[in-house]
């Protein structure tokens, strides 16, 4: 008798699954459809287990050897494609680097560039000390600051590179807003700003002198003290005569191109804000003499007084001796006509025939003999009252200056100046001496 077939265990129509796993070439297959989402993602998350085994299934060993082969080839090259994103990384890191780098020394270069050559025109004009020693370093800062240039470090480095200027002692007129080749053209050209100083005492002729070695032709405004200048004074009686005395003191600074007609205008502007200060008018009368006359006591008193303190003292004088009708006996009046500051003067020279010659003409001299200072204007308005017509310096050393009301006292002060004179030259005789001995005795 026949069986009939069975239904139960050994009918298996789900697939013929072989006893020992899936072949190898199919498991290859499914490992290269899975590559991407199974054991290269494994590899990259760092799981280096086969899936299979994590299941407990038991495999044949070559299946498995072969399964593994795949995977692993896999993995290779999910490490391979890892390592070249690493060198792109790196590699994009440099590259970034480099262009930093590029813009860095390409915004520096065009910072230079536009420090050495701004733009817009030259500004106005500033004036820049430059002290003698003084080192490039504090020069290049101060074109800084008064905004010569825009930096001081950019004009060094241009130094460096162009060769630095060579600067002298003085004061320079610079424009704002130079480029760095027209400062340093500047600064070889030298000093162009000029300082006069006018001192009390002084001259229109010496100022003349001190002009002539500038350059331009300051002098020619002072042709003719002045005369031809085109320049008036309110405290002139006569419209073309000379501007001597009237010539205000202090230092003054000659900017380039300025005229000699430019600065004398400033000069007459000073001394009558200097009249005004001591109180001084073209109106004023002091005594019976009026501005301009006062003006020339202020300067023989300048002369003649030596110090500020006596100022008051010799005015006084001269106008004591106008008063009684005697010359005055001046002898700075007399050095006035032969262009000489100071010294004695020879009885062939108290004959010359000149107007200014107070020992041959009565009166005042014609103009002022020189630049006189606020004290002596304030001096010839306020003169202390006293009776004297004599004066002396008695002691030179000391600047001791005494006054006589008699022709008598004047003689006792020329004794006291002469005994004082000798016993000053023999005590220089004396210190003279010891000084040789010692020198003798130590050597």
């Amino acid at each position: 008798m026949s069986r009939a077939p069975s239904s139960g265990l050994h009918d298996d129509s789900s697939g013929d699954t072989p006893p020992y796993g899936m072949p190898p070439v199919a498991r290859a297959a499914v490992d290269d459809d899975e590559e991407d989402g199974g054991d290269l993602g494994a590899a990259a998350g760092g799981a280096d287990q086969d899936p299979a085994a994590d299941e407990g299934v038991d495999e044949d060993p070559a299946v498995d050897a072969a399964g593994w082969g795949a995977a692993g080839g896999g993995r290779h090259a999910a490490r391979r494609g890892t390592r070249r994103r690493r060198r792109l990384t790196r590699r994009g890191r440099l590259v970034a680097a480099l262009g930093l780098v590029l813009v860095v020394l390409a915004g520096t270069v065009a910072w230079y560039e536009v420090e050495a050559n701004p733009f817009g025109a030259p500004g106005k004009t500033v004036l820049v000390h430059v002290h003698a020693g003084e080192s490039l370093g504090a020069i290049e800062t101060a074109l800084a600051s008064h905004q010569v240039v825009g930096t001081a470090v950019a004009f060094r480095i241009w130094s460096l590179i162009h060769g630095a200027p060579i600067v002298g002692p003085g004061i320079y007129q610079l424009h704002r807003n130079l480029s760095f080749s027209a400062a340093a053209a500047a600064l070889n050209a030298g000093p162009n700003v000029y300082e006069l100083t006018v001192v009390p005492g002084m001259t229109i002729s010496e100022i003349a002198g001190q002009l002539a070695s500038l350059p331009g032709n300051l002098t020619r405004a002072f042709s003719d003290a002045g005369a031809k200048a085109g320049v008036r004074s309110p405290f002139q009686p006569d419209a073309t005569g000379p501007l001597e005395g009237l010539i205000g003191t202090g230092t003054y600074r000659i900017l380039p191109g300025e005229t000699g007609h430019e600065l004398l205008e400033q000069m007459v502007a000073r001394f009558d804000a200097e009249a005004t200060a001591a109180g001084l008018k073209p109106t004023t009368t002091v005594g019976g003499l009026n501005a301009y006359q006062l003006v020339t006591v202020a300067s023989i008193a300048q002369k003649e007084g030596y110090f500020t303190r006596y100022l008051g003292e010799v005015a006084r004088v001269v106008f004591n001796r106008l008063a009684a009708g005697m010359r005055l006996d001046m002898t700075s009046t007399i050095l006035y006509s032969l262009g000489k500051d100071g010294g004695p003067v020879t009885p062939q020279e108290e004959r010359i025939t000149t107007p200014y010659n107070t020992y041959l003409h009565a009166g005042l001299t014609p103009t002022p003999i020189c630049t006189p200072s606020e004290q002596a204007l304030r001096a010839s308005l306020h003169a202390p009252q006293g009776s004297w017509l004599y004066f002396d310096l008695v002691t030179a050393k000391n600047g001791t200056m005494k006054f006589a009301s008699s022709y008598t006292g004047q003689l006792a002060l020329e004794r006291e100046a002469a005994a004082n004179a000798a016993k000053q030259s023999k005590h220089a005789k004396h210190a003279k001496h010891a000084a040789t001995s010692s020198s003798g005795s130590a050597t």
